[in-house]
């Protein structure tokens, strides 16, 4: 019967138009990675972007209007510039809607731009055509580590005649009230390079920028070099695109893939407390959160291999540490203003369960024993945290959720308790590569497997038909987070599970409903539950869901990134959910679970109409490794892992088998 129900689910869900597909993509893949909108027809046409540097991030809201015109405005935000109250959201942040293509002009007359084509790699760049005869480019882009966002220009004369092009002097500066600022008064620049008049010769281009900076007394960046600059975002993309490379068959997954990478990693803020990995959004720089941070995105790092982003997630883990108290009082939510504060509005959001499972899997990926061992005191008191806060029945108490509040999450809930379940194993996995006593290894192992009978008789339940979860006692209507057992290696109720995640009452066209019923939906949600569904093995609705989604996040109408939530902020592109997305990958179809500083289980969940998955130039466990799969006949998969080009070790084994691998 529940074969015949599964079967019957999948056909109602292959059968529904999901992810807007009788829609055509707004944007294509190129053959470099990049993609392009070939400027057309469907006018007007907005979208918004965000990009980030050390010291700088901006939400560029872009698009091109009914007569092909550039529409820009840039939300430009200074992470270090600490507006008061210094609260989370005192980020100087200001609003720049001038366009430079406004004011030239060409042989005397006004310049009239219109849009051809719009590419993003990491920059925004725009290819126009101005006054027939001109081609126009800009490339917008963060600067890498100065409190600047660059704008260059190229105009080329396509006519056979010279002409006159006039570049405007544009220079404007804005000061703040020193009262309003916690470093006093910040001034805001933004300034044309290379204005002036030119003659410009058939086929000759004529360069100039612009650049927006932002600066507190003592700091100067007058004199930027726009192209250096370009230079440094152009070499940090190819750092990120040339390192942890997915190989699939699919190209829209492997370019989304490589797109996450870029999201996940740029948002790092130089703070005077050192690296903060920040959220973004217009809201949420130079804080940290227990979530975002410390679950989400630093136990994703290692595999990167990018060393700040490293610091960052074993900056956050100590600033974490910092609240550990003998009398088990809960750890802050959230460590904010350069690390000077703390928000913990919500009360306990479960947010020690979080870090623990967060820090026992980052510390062995990452396969530093020194590091490990800095973080074991910080791992041990999270869940000792947990085990204070175990109710009658055996599972986590906490105030609310990840969602503070925004939904129900009664007293104990799912999330809280599976994340607790995680950590106790990976910790006793730690323990044992580091040293630690046996018999408190034996008590994790011990706690964990109480707990996980705990969890099903706890949450266990039918709930709108479905023998999945109830998020918490006295809830009747089924919720996105049902999935987090599955991404904790919990398989008991996997496959109503599933079925209830792909159910008209959770899926929508942008994924899982955060409640059935509801039109809000968090990302988050659903790339745990992608991973939880491959990790469970039912590659063939996972993929099928994967790829739509996939599609239109990277080619639809609001792209290249995973985004927060809707309807609140407004689809954001948060960054931790682009390292999300890339444990779907690592975790979900690659199966790589940290079982010590030198070890991992390899679970490869290779999809029926795939031959091959590769992931290359993999930094974990203190190794660069390139993982090989592939398929030899039905499920029977060949595994390779190449060190150095050559083969390390190699594996002959069933598609969801696991085979254990160790440095």
């Amino acid at each position: 019967m529940k074969s015949l129900l599964s079967l019957l689910f999948s056909i109602i869900i292959l059968s529904n138009v999901a992810f807007g597909d009788n829609e055509p993509s707004r944007w294509k893949i190129n053959p470099d990675g990049s993609i392009s909108w070939i400027v057309k027809d469907r006018l007007p046409h907005h979208d918004h972007i965000e990009m980030s540097g050390k010291r700088i991030s901006a939400v560029i809201f872009y698009g091109v209007e009914k007569d092909k015109s550039f529409y820009i405005k840039r939300d430009v935000v200074w992470p270090m510039l600490r507006t008061i109250p210094n609260n989370t959201h005192a980020s100087l942040i200001h609003e720049y809607t001038r366009q430079v293509i406004k004011h030239i002009k060409i042989n005397g007359n006004p310049a009239i731009e219109k849009v051809n084509k719009i590419t993003l790699n990491g920059t925004i760049e725009t290819y126009s055509t101005v006054n027939k005869d001109f081609s126009y480019k800009r490339v917008i882009f963060p600067s890498v580590d100065k409190p600047v966002l660059c704008e260059k220009y190229v105009i080329t004369n396509n006519s056979d005649k010279a002409a006159e092009v006039e570049i405007p002097d544009i220079s404007s500066v804005f000061k703040t009230e020193a009262k309003k600022g916690v470093y006093g008064i910040y001034t805001l620049v933004f300034k044309v390079y290379n204005s002036g008049k030119y003659t410009l010769q058939p086929d000759e281009s004529l360069e100039f920028g612009v650049t927006i900076t932002g600066t507190k007394k003592g700091e100067n960046y007058d004199n930027i070099n726009i192209d250096n600059e370009l230079k440094a975002r152009k070499d940090f993309i190819k750092y990120l695109w040339s390192n942890l490379v997915l190989e699939t068959p699919d190209t829209v997954l492997n370019t989304m893939f490589a797109f996450a990478k870029i999201r996940a990693a740029e948002s790092i803020y130089q703070t005077k407390n050192g690296p903060m990995h920040g959220p973004g959004g217009l809201s949420y720089y130079a804080a940290i959160w227990a979530n975002d941070q410390a679950e989400y995105i630093n136990p994703f790092f290692p595999y990167l291999g990018y060393d700040y982003a490293i610091e960052s997630a074993i900056n956050s883990y100590m600033m974490f540490a910092k609240f550990m108290n003998d009398e088990y009082k809960p750890i802050p939510s959230s460590i904010i203003a350069e690390g000077t504060d703390i928000w913990n509005g919500a009360g306990d959001r479960g947010d020690a369960a979080m870090i623990a499972y967060g820090a026992s899997r980052f510390a062995m990926s990452l396969g530093d024993s020194a590091v490990a061992t800095k973080l074991w005191p910080l791992i041990k008191w999270t869940l000792e945290y947990n085990r204070r806060k175990l109710n009658k029945q055996g599972v986590v108490e906490s105030n609310t959720d990840e969602l503070e509040g925004r939904f129900p999450s009664g007293n104990a809930n799912l999330n809280t308790s599976s994340l607790y379940y995680d950590a106790l194993i990976s910790a006793a996995y730690l323990g044992k590569s580091l040293g630690k006593d046996p018999e408190l290894i034996k008590k994790y192992l011990k706690e964990a497997k109480t707990l996980k009978k705990n969890i099903d008789k706890y949450f266990g339940d039918n709930v709108m038909g479905f023998d999945t979860y109830r998020y918490y006692e006295g809830n009747d209507k089924l919720r996105a987070w049902i999935c987090i057992p599955l991404t904790m290696g919990i398989y008991d109720r996997a496959d109503e599970t599933i079925n209830a995640l792909f159910s008209p009452e959770l899926w929508t066209e942008d994924g899982l409903a955060t409640q059935s019923g509801e039109k809000t939906f968090w990302d988050r949600a659903t790339l745990y539950g992608f991973r939880g569904v491959f990790a469970a093995g039912d590659t063939k609705r996972g993929l099928e869901f994967l790829e739509k989604y996939s599609k239109r996040r990277l080619l639809g109408e609001h792209v290249p990134y995973a985004v927060e939530a809707w309807p609140e902020g407004g689809q954001q592109h948060l960054s931790a959910e682009s390292g999300l997305y890339c444990r779907v990958y690592t975790e979900g179809l690659f199966g790589i679970r940290p079982t010590g500083l030198k070890s991992f289980n390899l679970t490869p969940q290779l999809p029926e109409y795939w031959n091959f998955m590769n992931l290359k130039k993999i930094h974990a466990f203190g190794e660069t490794f390139d993982i090989y799969v592939s398929r030899e006949k039905g499920d029977n998969l060949k595994v390779v892992i190449k060190k150095e080009g050559k083969v390390y070790k190699e594996f002959h084994i069933k598609n969801g088998e696991t085979a254990e691998v160790k440095f």
